[in-house]
């Protein structure tokens, strides 16, 4: 049974993510370790007393669609209640609505550890919170005042409408229209699928956020606006009213999450009201929706990388505790009588590190990315150094964490040997779950497009430049340390962090001639080149911030176990980057 990792998760916040230097600075008011601690200590407990137990119940029941309506696994509704009694959903969100407006960096832990009990369940009140960000940033004052209050409370849920049938990514092909009406609504009309808890029981009303064209817009993405479209409407004195022209037309069978329904959803074709059309509202201005929703969907993207660490390290957390029960064959230097743990193995001791040492880096990256956002909304001397971290950050958090949390995933099955492939050992599970994440929210090689594109342009370079910088100082301080247990790591830092600085300006270049194609071509080896020396990087922060108090032993040791064993593979990275384009290109006709 998963058990949140709490003094883990803290550790990593306070001393390499950046949190404890914004608390001493004074940045983050009156936060302190004692109110982080709690917090962090009773998400914790929430996640393994209460989320973690109803996994399984998830997972095996499924939502289903009864009569027309969703009806959520058993326990769950009771589940969601708890987590509206605990103030959760307001962590974030600003005080005026009720919330605690608490920094980024609380969030995503405690998002970790919902995710890592029950990713399915943990992503109805993701999408709240995202929603909850894009009304407060874009809506009029009387929508806030209407929707924001019971968003916070998580007494209403939010949810993200974008991609229909025939418009996945590419939204500048949504066909969903919206008409005007003379009272200031609107009138939308259309199918979205694909959409997180678009229906279920858990909530007095669910308020959808729906991208639509009016029928005068501009082609493309250009001629995209935002509505605000609830399932009930809401009456002046604030109660609920008429079922407004929606409903969830089916469900999906899927290959994991199977607690969180995911919804084929219909607008507007006169199941309920008097007159066709769901009573929408505008959020922002006409034809400028996309950069609306963009605020929700930024927040969804790091929200989806912490789902690749939650899953990763429930994940380590089951394959270490079977190896060390499941005995088989002698290891070497088996000393004791009969046959070993799996875990003295030297292949299964292999694959454990690995999957510790991805899932620490993964979570730091991901941190770091969460701190960058803080520090754009507080450190207003340095407003847009950290704006730019954070857009930097953002696509490696995301792309990185998830791929790690499959890769893991599966690595724990293969832990599990021949039990891992069975159901009932709860170890497939994971992998299923986790298979989604690379591939919502913008597929990772759409993250990989925008990391190459228009990240690594920022500022002219000078970001990504700088940020390298920072890297060579953590190598530097591994050198100068004197700690023996780092082994060779200060020289593998030193060569990883130089390919990813070569890899970086050879990109660059290809993308200020013009040569687009040649960029694109290495972008994805590029994304996991940068996340695996950011987490070499990390690892290695971490151990020198321990060394100090003692006992950074392991610490260091699980650093020294990524530089000598997973930094070898940015070099082979480095060189797709820069050398793989032409033979991509001649390659192609295979596939005609």
């Amino acid at each position: 049974m998963y058990k949140a990792p709490v003094e883990e998760i803290a550790f990593t916040l306070k001393h390499v993510a950046g949190l404890g230097d914004a608390i001493e600075a004074g940045l983050l008011g009156d936060l302190g370790d004692d109110l982080v601690d709690a917090i962090l200590h009773e998400a914790g407990r929430f996640a393994t007393d209460e989320v973690a137990p109803l996994a399984e119940v998830g997972d095996r029941q499924g939502s289903r669609l009864v009569d027309g309506r969703v009806v959520t696994p058993d326990g769950w509704r009771d589940l969601y209640k708890n987590w509206i009694a605990g103030g959760w959903n307001g962590l974030t969100a600003p005080e005026d609505f009720g919330g605690q407006a608490l920094p980024h960096m609380l969030n995503v832990a405690a998002l970790e550890m919902w995710n890592s009990g029950s990713m399915a369940f943990a992503l109805c009140p993701t999408l709240t919170m995202g929603a909850i960000e894009a009304i407060n940033s874009h809506a009029s004052g009387e929508l806030k005042n209407t929707y924001l209050a019971k968003l916070v409370s998580g007494e209403w849920t939010g949810t993200m409408n974008l991609t229909e049938p025939h418009a996945g990514s590419d939204l500048g092909v949504l066909k969903t229209r919206a008409e005007r009406r003379d009272d200031g609504t609107y009138r939308i009309f259309g199918q979205k699928i694909f959409i997180t808890w678009g229906e279920h029981d858990a909530a007095d009303n669910i308020i959808h956020l729906v991208l639509a064209r009016l029928p005068d817009a501009p082609p493309g993405t250009r001629g995209i606006s935002l509505f605000l479209v609830p399932k009930f409407l809401v009456n002046a004195d604030g109660s609920l009213g008429a079922r407004n022209d929606l409903f969830a037309h089916s469900l999906e069978h899927k290959l994991g999450i199977h607690g969180s329904p995911t919804c084929t959803m219909i607008y507007g074709d006169g199941k309920f009201g008097e007159e066709k059309g769901a009573i929408g509202w505008l959020v922002g201005e006409e034809n400028k929706g996309l950069a609306c929703m963009f605020t929700m969907m930024n927040n969804a993207r790091l929200a989806v990388g912490m789902q690749g660490v939650a899953i990763a390290e429930a994940a380590t957390q089951k394959a270490v505790a079977y190896a060390r029960e499941r005995v088989q064959g002698k290891a070497p230097n088996w000393a004791g009588g009969g046959m070993s743990p799996i875990i003295d193995h030297p292949d299964v001791t292999r694959t454990l590190l690995t999957m510790k040492a991805l899932t620490q880096g993964a979570r730091a990256i991901s941190y770091t990315c969460a701190h960058a956002i803080d520090m754009s909304h507080r450190a207003a001397d340095r407003k847009q150094h950290w704006q730019e971290r954070a857009a930097l950050l953002t696509p490696i958090a995301k792309s990185f964490s998830t791929d790690v949390g499959v890769d893991v995933a599966s690595s724990g099955i293969q832990v599990h040997g021949g039990m891992g492939f069975i159901e009932e050992t709860g170890a497939a599970r994971y992998l299923r779950d986790a298979r989604i994440a690379p591939i919502y929210e913008g597929t990772n090689g759409i993250q990989a497009i925008d990391l190459v594109t228009r990240k690594l342009t920022l500022s002219d370079g000078d970001q990504v430049h700088g940020f390298i910088a920072e890297l060579k100082q953590i190598a530097d301080q591994v050198r100068h340390s004197n700690l023996g247990g780092f082994g060779a790591t200060s020289n593998r830092l030193d060569s990883a962090i130089t390919d990813l600085g070569e890899a970086t300006d050879w990109l660059l270049a290809q993308v200020r001639d013009a040569k687009v194609a040649e960029a694109l071509a290495g972008a994805t080896p590029y994304q996991r080149l940068f996340g695996l020396v950011l987490t070499g990087c990390y690892l290695a922060k971490g151990g020198l911030a321990q060394a100090p108090a003692g006992g950074a032993e392991g610490r260091i040791a699980l650093c020294r176990f990524a530089a000598e064993n997973l930094l070898s593979e940015v070099t082979a990275l480095k060189d797709s980057v820069i050398n793989g384009a032409a033979s991509l290109a001649a390659a192609k006709i295979v596939l005609a």
